[in-house]
């Protein structure tokens, strides 16, 4: 088959996952992605840069996604608001088709390459994030904070729904986090003696 089929670049994400959940991902080849997907390995390589690329290549889009998101937040938003805000956008894209996205995590789980990879696309969103934020006005070292927060707090959420197949509503666990942690912080600051504010420079944590 040509590389003008439709979908192709779908049908080769359907086939890698495919495989790689059978025989595992070191055993998959690109010959027999293309193979199972009816197309050449030519075709696989105009849509993906090596195997691993069918795995990540949508963190473009979700960080795309979330500093749309960022930037789009109401001007009274302090950074955790338009952080959690665009992490739980996020979260709503990606329950869109909860039964791929469990077995992708389950496949970069499984192997140590690909779990340092993955390490390396949240850094690069973090720091999308942090500069939507500085572009909201939010100084440093508050904005990359404010992002790595958002990061952890969703990696911490996306484990939990991963674990539990029967719960569909991610971008609320993600809120649900997010509620915690500030509660978290304004005990601190409450035990501490200081009155919790809402804006700091304009566009702060709180």
């Amino acid at each position: 088959m040509g590389r003008w089929e439709p979908d192709a670049r779908g049908r080769l994400a359907k086939s890698a996952m495919a495989l790689y959940a059978e025989q595992g991902f070191d055993r998959t080849t690109v010959a027999e992605i293309a193979a199972r997907a009816g197309l050449t390995e030519r075709t696989f390589f105009r849509h993906f840069a090596d195997k691993r690329e069918v795995l990540f290549y949508g963190m473009e889009m979700l960080r795309d996604l979330l500093m749309r998101a960022v930037a789009d937040a109401p001007p009274s938003a302090t950074a955790l608001d338009a952080v959690g805000a665009a992490f739980a956008a996020a979260g709503a894209v990606l329950q869109e088709n909860p039964e791929r996205v469990r077995l992708r995590d389950a496949i970069v789980s499984a192997n140590a390459e690909l779990r340092e990879r993955e390490l390396i696309k949240f850094a690069a969103l973090a720091s999308a994030v942090a500069g939507a934020l500085r572009e909201r006005g939010v100084r440093e070292p508050a904005a990359s904070l404010a992002a790595e927060t958002g990061v952890a707090v969703f990696k911490i959420a996306f484990a939990r729904w991963v674990s539990e197949p029967g719960e569909a509503d991610l971008p609320g666990i993600i809120r649900e986090s997010m509620r915690e942690l500030r509660g978290m912080l304004t005990d601190r600051l409450a035990g501490a003696g200081v009155q919790p504010s809402a804006r700091q420079d304009g566009a702060g944590i709180l």
